[in-house]
């Protein structure tokens, strides 16, 4: 196959009725649209349902492992403390979550990770705490954005997308077969279209989380700005990243762009919790050397 434009076409015509969100405004805060339909390929509920096995699974070797945080421990009772105070808030992005058991551990690990599985299962890892020395503002901006990955159902749209691709290159396949060219080569070329589209679409859904999460965490009194000196932090030790093309997550410098840009909409909110003047707002302090203050504007 010569040219893999007529199939970046096929598959933007093809895909794009599935995965294009019309815009839901808000009264205040963030607008990023409806929820893909691409989720409405997956059960939803099925996929809380394992998710939720699975996040026991998780526990119960961590707790085998000696490398689950106590109900007592202080890192285990500040995780669980912001979230509460988070979780309030998620009920104006998924109506559903009012009905999830929400569950927050730590577990012992020198990754630099944390995630919130569908049905509100979130797990935070030591490393991520210890390494970055997130603040209870940087916590929030990370648990956030996890928390808005499971709200916004990004687990069931990509299961959807990823059905929905197998069919367009299923249907690639057919039509090379019937007009005579190799189905294979034809399967490849489309699979590696698909598979470039899909990591662009796993940007977006970081992207979302990312505004998603400043929106929640804003709404429950967490210093937006905190989201910029977050991205700083990891990219002091991040220095080895792919292209943003070849990634499932945008580039530390989109991230902070994209946070600037929503800072306008999201500082009220945080002010607002605590009842500050924006224009009498300090900068927000970075702990580690090296990081400038953050002022708004």
């Amino acid at each position: 196959m010569k040219s893999l434009s007529p199939l970046l076409l096929c598959w933007t015509l093809f895909f794009a009725p599935f995965c294009v969100a019309q815009e839901a405004q808000r009264q205040d805060g963030v607008n990023v649209g409806n929820m893909s339909l691409a989720r409405k390929f997956a059960p939803t509920g099925a996929l809380e349902q394992q998710a939720a096995l699975q996040y026991a699974q998780i526990i119960q070797q961590a707790q085998q492992a000696n490398a689950l945080g106590p109900d007592n421990f202080p890192q285990v009772v500040r995780l669980r403390s912001i979230a509460n105070k988070l979780i309030p808030f998620t009920l104006g992005w998924n109506a559903r979550s009012k009905n999830w058991k929400w569950e927050i551990n730590l577990l012992a690990s020198k990754q630099i990770n944390a995630y919130c599985m569908p049905g509100g299962k979130i797990a935070f890892y030591s490393g991520i705490l210890d390494t970055l020395k997130l603040t209870d503002d940087e916590i929030a901006i990370v648990m956030g954005h996890e928390i808005a990955h499971a709200l916004r159902e990004h687990g069931a749209a990509r299961a959807g997308k990823a059905t929905i691709a197998n069919i367009f290159i299923q249907g690639v396949e057919i039509f090379a077969g019937l007009k005579g060219y190799d189905t294979r080569m034809a399967g490849a070329a489309a699979g590696g279209v698909a598979k470039v589209t899909m990591l662009a679409f796993s940007r977006q859904d970081e992207t979302e989380a990312d505004i998603v999460g400043l929106d929640i965490a804003s709404r429950a009194g967490y210093d937006p700005r905190a989201g910029i000196v977050l991205w700083q932090k990891m990219g002091m030790i991040n220095k080895s990243a792919p292209p943003q093309w070849l990634s499932t997550h945008p580039a530390g410098n989109n991230r902070i762009a994209e946070i600037q840009k929503h800072l306008p909409e999201v500082m009220p909110l945080y002010t607002k919790a605590h009842g500050f003047s924006l224009n009498k707002l300090a900068p927000y302090q970075s702990n580690v050397k090296g990081i400038a203050p953050v002022p708004y504007p």
